[in-house]
């Protein structure tokens, strides 16, 4: 995805003659009966879920399971076969509250843009695509590059950042654009140790400021130790809840079926699986 196509679809999201407001009383978000198929057969069915607000929701499952399909239908981007999919009770293409983090490979880092670029691209929603920010709105980017710690490299080019500073940079997007419901897509692959707590201190900030965030996975004990609640996905909702339930050896099995390896130890039971493959191929 390029730069330049982010702006595209943002300014197709603008477009529209009408932004929804928020039903105080209806969820965050609320999925019902979600079906996706595409010519090749089913990505998701019978999909339903709702979340509450500054919950930390993660979706696990094998490649292929519909984790990228389901949150970009969440985002607005990609349309359902059927189902609903409601944000403070309205349909998401009429809410500018919503962040969309994309996996890295989907990302053209050669486009030459710099960290301030990216982050104030967040603040389109509140301007208009043809509006020039003011010292207000830079304020406020400046603001989120302190907060996820690249205040220093607003002017650096994008792809001179680490595999870490590049989801940090998109973090600083979102809370530039103020979002209240953040997706972020395998934001902690290729990632080492360091970034990804990186990664989770923001998230904890963003916590205390009731930022719902809905994030997909491979890393089956991070989900269990990092995550309010799991959900464990394979076109089909297989479960969610609490990790203990959602993560079970009789789910895990029905999710992963033969590439997963269930290892008894002193500490539990092991998983072991084979998530070398990125994204849904």
């Amino acid at each position: 995805m390029s730069i330049l196509k982010e702006i595209k679809k943002t300014t197709m999201h603008l477009g529209r003659q009408q932004r929804h407001s928020h039903d105080v009383d209806a969820p965050i978000l609320s999925a019902e009966k979600l079906f996706m198929r595409y010519e090749n057969g089913p990505a998701l069915a019978d999909i339903s879920f709702s979340l509450r607000e500054g919950e930390r929701l993660a979706i696990v499952g094998p490649n292929g399971a519909g984790k990228s399909t389901l949150l970009k239908i969440i985002a607005g981007v990609q349309d359902q076969t059927s189902g609903q999919i409601q944000i403070f009770g309205h349909a998401p293409d009429g809410h500018i509250c919503i962040a969309y983090v994309p996996q890295r490979n989907q990302v053209d880092w050669n486009f030459p843009v710099t960290v301030a670029d990216v982050a104030m691209m967040g603040r389109i929603g509140k301007l208009g695509l043809f509006r020039n920010p003011k010292s207000h709105d830079w304020d406020i980017v400046h603001h989120a590059l302190d907060v996820v710690k690249l205040e220093n490299f607003a002017k650096r080019q994008i792809d001179q950042l680490s595999g870490g500073q590049q989801q940090r940079m998109f973090i600083a997007r979102a809370l530039a654009q103020e979002a209240e419901l953040m997706l972020m897509d395998e934001p902690m692959t290729g990632l080492d140790i360091t970034a990804q707590e990186d990664i989770f201190n923001i998230l904890d900030e963003l916590r205390e400021q009731d930022v719902t965030i809905l994030i997909s996975l491979h890393d089956l004990k991070m989900a269990s130790e990092r995550f309010d609640r799991v959900m464990l996905l394979n076109k089909r909702m297989l479960a969610i809840g609490p990790a203990e339930a959602s993560l079970s050896p009789e789910n895990l099995l029905k999710a992963y079926g033969g590439h997963l390896q269930l290892v008894s130890t002193d500490k539990g039971i092991l998983a072991l699986g084979d998530t070398c493959c990125e994204g849904e191929h």
